[in-house]
């Protein structure tokens, strides 16, 4: 008789990992919980016994054991550490990227095959394709809620050991799911904020870390219509925490367009995306799901940030993207996410 395939499933106390689970012993897996505990700042309130509370109710609803793995060490390093780097040089950085590569699909991943898992699965919104020549990761049907964006990092290896139970639902339907299984979490809110460490005010954060002074606010023209608190401690679209002093007689709200890091300023405008736009955009660090070099010349679809429509480009090397129609709001430490149709071919940080 052959053993049932053992999965280790990532489970943060949330609905989405909660149906995964779920879903998986309902299939025939050997399954086994982990609540995965990470770093987090002393100054913040702490919240990680409450999610693993919630992660143990629904284990016990399941009948299944639930591990705890501290990943804190490698967390701070390679997630929160990493954040306040970039930051200090002027880039905004994608944390969640980071946490995926790092913690999801690197340490618990490595731990949980030395345990004997066959699999590791979290509750994100993808989808693993083994097709004729390699696994692709491919787009959740969900499309609202496709998580691929954050996902660009993986490749075949982690991607032969990974299952997306939920990849295939619609959101509402991962809700009912939870009813029927009777979790405990079925109702409960989705998690918002920093990649496991919660809801936590950005510029507060980042205030504690970085030696920050105020600085101009300045309009497209350059003149200076107010002022912040730091210009590192600001994103792109952002439109609160700084202050106008020389009012529009429009009145309309203004968005953080660009900064510049030496000059310790920022640049606002009415248009959430700036006027200034870009057919060229120039990545680094550029990696490929499949392993194998891109095809260049050759058109593509890319997302400049998670829920950006996808725009028609071509890849003109490993570090040049040449977009159809010219991009607006590009940020330096995001991820540019190359896809291929529902395959996503991989990403690199926007430099």
């Amino acid at each position: 008789m052959d053993r049932k395939k053992v999965v280790f499933v990532g489970m943060s106390g949330g609905v989405d990992s909660s149906v995964s689970a779920a879903l998986l012993k309902e299939q025939g897996y050997d399954v086994v919980g982990v609540f995965m505990k990470t770093w987090s700042p002393e100054w913040l309130p702490c919240t990680w016994p409450e999610e693993r509370r919630d992660a143990m109710r629904v284990a016990a609803v399941l009948d299944i054991p639930l591990l705890t793995f501290d990943f804190e060490k490698e967390y701070k390093e390679g997630v929160i550490d990493y954040m306040i780097t970039e930051y200090k040089a002027g880039r905004t950085p994608n944390p969640d990227v980071m946490c995926n590569r790092e913690i999801k699909f690197g340490a618990f991943l490595k731990k949980a095959l030395s345990m004997g898992a066959d699999y590791v699965a979290t509750g994100h919104y993808a989808r693993v394709q083994l097709s004729t020549t390699n696994y692709q990761l491919q787009t959740s049907l969900d499309r609202n809620k496709d998580q691929t964006y954050f996902l660009w990092t993986v490749g075949q290896e982690e991607l032969s050991h990974t299952l997306f139970p939920i990849g295939h639902l619609q959101k509402s339907e991962v809700r009912a799911l939870a009813s029927k299984y009777g979790l405990p979490v079925a109702e409960k809110k989705d998690s918002q904020g920093l990649c496991f460490v919660g809801h936590v005010d950005m510029k507060d954060f980042l205030a504690r870390y970085i030696d920050v002074a105020p600085g101009a606010v300045v309009d497209l023209e350059g003149k200076v219509i107010g002022g912040h608190d730091g210009a590192a401690l600001y994103t792109i679209g952002e439109r609160h925490g700084f202050t106008i002093t020389k009012k529009s007689p429009s009145e309309l709200p203004y968005y953080v367009v660009a900064k510049d890091h030496e000059k310790n300023e920022i640049t606002v405008s009415h248009d959430p995306l700036g006027e200034a736009a870009k057919d060229m955009v120039t990545v680094e660090k550029f990696h490929t799901i499949s392993g194998r070099a891109p095809a260049l010349d050759k058109k593509y679809q890319a997302r400049l940030r998670y829920r950006q429509p996808l725009e028609a480009c071509t890849l003109l090397s490993e570090t040049e993207v040449c977009f159809d129609r010219p991009q607006k709001a590009i940020t330096p430490g995001q991820s540019l996410v190359l896809y291929e149709g529902d395959v996503c071919v991989g990403g690199g940080i926007i430099a």
